[in-house]
């Protein structure tokens, strides 16, 4: 048998040998894909194994030279990890898991966490394909989680690994999207309804709140609504913020036409129960298969508030734009009707973060104590199954915790890497209960180093808002659960002398933002008693009060051991270490990492690295 023949079998040995920690193999189906770049360059599948906490990549770059995948963080590229590859002329493949260094520099991780599957190129794609762990034990590797992640993309126009900032991308993805839509049914009846403004100016002002109402579809019998997705159209997208259905009490007198939602007018705020909801960077999402938005009967909403948040910064004149939410729905009925519940910090001026903050937390508290009394019949237990999660462009982190009987039970979502322009409703892993008496925290994570004026809870994109979503069955009355800190307690612990509300926010302007001011501010709005503002469908309201409960963080989970290389020296085992899955006694070994050494070290070199003794242990 030749030497080339001998090479040729032992790579596709090496592709076709089957992983003991990833039940996706080199030819297994990725469910999901996109592009990375706006130029269609750069094309990912990926998918993951949640019981191994591995997950496979596969980059598709229009090039003939090297590809690289990694992970970053927020603020810069630097300490991100990029594994790369390519094929060489002569036929031969590298690949390597590295890290930047700087914005132009990469250096190979003394611990190889990432496998390689497949490395192939032809006249116009190089097309790499690897998996590696959530959570590797290498310091150098970010940790692939249920946040938003910032994937890292690169490439050359030839095999010298230099980096090009022209051809280095970053796009935020949600990795870990428990339920693809193609695992769901679609009904042979479905039925499309649009809800849109039509040919509305968008004024010049820097932000719009536009709102009108529109009938739901009218049906013989009850339908379930099962998907929806936003309508825009291309000259105005960048101008559309959000976009949020509300469900009217059907005793409720409804304004015609279309007018600011909180203005003069307060008629064009009714109705506050949120059917669906859109916002930047959100696509379409379809209910899980037991679920659905129940029209036609008696008690089902017949209107709407079709409410659009345009963000007009550059003060465009003359835009006129025709949006609003596509709706699918079908006489083929779920098990149940779903609701929506909103959760956080009531949005209003009362709600401040100071300038000049490295981190600021605001909270907003929920008790379900009277939702029995305000549902009018008892209220079975809300049963959640995804959410959507809401800052402004102050945010950084949000999370929703569940407490019972004054203890923490869970974290029900959250997301600490948030991304403005990724505003999507996701599904939760497990489904999980609300029961009446629970109480549910919204805490936001803020930043605004950027800033030199106080920022406050608002409708404009430049204010904030901290709110969460939840989506649940079966649906009650309850429309929104949100709470807001006594901001005289606050003012008094940050020493100015107020005697009403109105005093507290105004004296919120002579106070100096030190780093220890804006900490002693925080602290107060957490330890400040807390009112709970609670809503119903037909717009009745009660308040509650409450206090803020300490929030218990989730351990990370154990990292995974490499099976190419080593923790380096320097750097600090995270906690939590768990061994690469060791070979049973009389088993064959793992099979070790064939292709990058057979790039490197050529025929002879890798054979003889075949027939040496197995290593043990790090």
């Amino acid at each position: 048998m030749t030497c080339a023949l001998l090479f040729s079998l032992f790579l596709l040995l090496a592709l076709e040998a089957p992983s003991q920690s990833n039940h996706l193999g080199p030819t297994s189906r990725l469910r999901y894909s996109r592009f990375l770049d706006t130029s269609n360059v750069i094309f990912l599948r990926w998918d993951f194994d949640l019981e191994a906490e591995m997950i496979t990549f596969e980059l598709q770059v229009r090039t003939t030279g090297w590809v690289g995948l990694g992970v970053t963080n927020r603020y810069t590229n630097v300490g991100g990890d990029l594994v790369v590859g390519g094929v060489l002329p002569d036929g031969n493949v590298y690949f390597s898991d590295q890290h930047l260094v700087d914005e132009d520099t990469l250096r190979e991780d003394g611990s190889q966490d990432a496998e390689l599957q497949g490395l192939t190129e032809d006249a116009m794609y190089t097309t790499m394909r690897f998996s590696r762990p959530f959570r590797s034990c290498d310091s150098h590797d970010q940790d692939i989680t249920s946040d938003t992640v910032r994937v890292l993309a690169a490439y050359g126009l030839d095999d010298t690994l230099k980096l090009d900032r022209e051809r280095t991308f970053v796009k935020s993805i949600f990795l870990l999207q428990i339920v693809h839509p193609d695992d769901l049914d679609v009904p042979e009846d479905t039925i499309i309804h649009d809800l849109e403004i039509t040919d509305f100016l968008i004024p010049e002002d820097h932000t719009t709140y536009a709102c009108t109402f529109l009938p739901l579809p009218i049906v013989s019998k009850k339908h379930h609504i099962y998907k929806f997705e936003p309508r825009l159209i291309a000259r105005t997208e960048t101008l559309v913020h959000h976009i949020l259905v509300y469900a009217c009490g059907n005793a409720s007198a409804l304004p015609t036409g279309v007018s600011d939602c909180y203005g003069a007018d307060p008629a064009f705020s009714l109705c506050s129960q949120v059917i669906v909801g859109w916002a930047v960077g959100g696509t379409s999402y379809q209910f899980p298969d037991d679920v659905g938005v129940s029209i036609g009967t008696p008690l089902d909403p017949q209107w709407i508030r079709l409410e659009i948040h345009y963000s007009n910064f550059h003060n465009l004149a003359g835009v006129y734009d025709t949006s609003g939410i596509r709706v699918y729905y079908s006489a083929q009925l779920r098990k149940y009707d779903m609701g929506v519940l909103q959760l956080g910090f009531f949005t209003f001026p009362i709600h401040f973060i100071p300038p000049g903050a490295e981190s600021f937390m605001s909270y907003g508290l929920c008790k379900t104590e009277k939702f029995e009394e305000m549902n009018g019949a008892p209220v079975p237990d809300i049963q959640v199954y995804g959410y959507l999660l809401h800052t402004h462009l102050a945010g950084r982190a949000l999370q929703a915790v569940q407490y019972r009987n004054g203890t923490q039970l869970q974290i029900i979502c959250k997301d600490d890497s948030y991304d403005f322009n990724l505003q999507e409703t996701r599904d939760l892993p497990h489904r999980l209960a609300i029961k009446p008496g629970d109480e549910v925290l919204v805490e936001c994570h803020y930043q605004t180093l950027d800033r030199d004026s106080m920022t406050f809870g608002g409708p404009s994109t430049i204010n904030e808002m901290c709110l969460i979503f939840l989506f649940y069955y079966p649906r009650n009355n309850i429309s929104s659960c949100m709470g807001y800190p006594d901001i005289i307690y606050v003012a008094n612990e940050l020493g100015e002398e107020v005697s009403d509300s109105m005093e507290a926010m105004m004296a919120m302007s002579n106070v100096e933002w030190t780093p220890e001011n804006i900490k002693k501010a925080e602290k107060a709005c957490k330890e400040a008693q807390q009112t709970v503002i609670i809503k119903t469908i037909d717009e009745v309201v009660e308040n509650t009060t409450g206090w803020i409960p300490d929030i218990i963080s989730s351990a990370r989970g154990p990292c995974l051991e490499s099976t190419g290389g080593k923790v380096e020296p320097q750097d600090k085992t995270p906690a939590g270490f768990r061994a690469a899955p060791r070979a049973p006694v009389g088993s064959s070994p793992a099979p070790p990492r064939r292709l990058p050494l057979a790039a490197l070290l050529g025929l002879q070199g890798v054979l003889s690295w075949l027939l040496a003794p197995p290593r043990v242990g790090l």
